[in-house]
C-alpha cells in the first residue's frame, strides 16, 4: 500500500483542521505542486487490497485443487497479508468516519 498518498492527505486534513480552528496553516504548496486526488488514493488502496485478497483466494484455490507448485507456506503467508491490508483499509475507513462526524459536529 503506498502510505505516501495518505500522509499526503493526513496532512490535507490538518491543514484543514487548523483553518477550521482559526490557525494559520502551515506553509501551503503551490496549487498542483504534489496535490493528490483523494478520490484516486482511496481507489488505488482499495484496488490494492482487492488485488491481495484476490491472489490469496487464487493461491488458496490451487493449493486444495492439489498444484504442487503452490506451497503451503507461501499460501498462509498471502492470506495473512490480504488480512492485514484489508484491517488496514477498515482502520482508514473508521479513521475517514470519524473525521466526517467530527467535521460535521463543528459548530458554524
Amino acid at each position: 500500500m503506498d502510505t505516501n498518498g495518505i500522509n499526503q492527505l493526513l496532512a490535507e486534513m490538518q491543514r484543514a483542521q487548523a483553518l477550521a480552528q482559526g490557525k494559520p496553516a502551515a506553509a501551503e504548496a503551490p496549487q498542483g505542486a504534489g496535490q493528490v486526488d483523494f478520490a484516486s488514493v482511496l481507489d488505488s488502496a482499495l484496488k490494492g487490497v482487492s488485488e491481495a485478497q484476490g491472489q490469496a483466494q487464487q493461491q488458496a484455490d490451487q493449493f486444495a485443487a492439489g498444484d504442487p507448485n503452490v506451497d503451503l507456506q507461501n499460501v498462509m503467508i498471502d492470506l495473512e497479508k490480504a488480512s492485514l491490508a484489508f484491517n488496514q483499509m477498515v482502520q482508514v475507513r473508521n479513521r475517514l468516519v470519524s473525521a466526517y462526524q467530527d467535521i460535521m459536529n463543528m459548530p458554524v
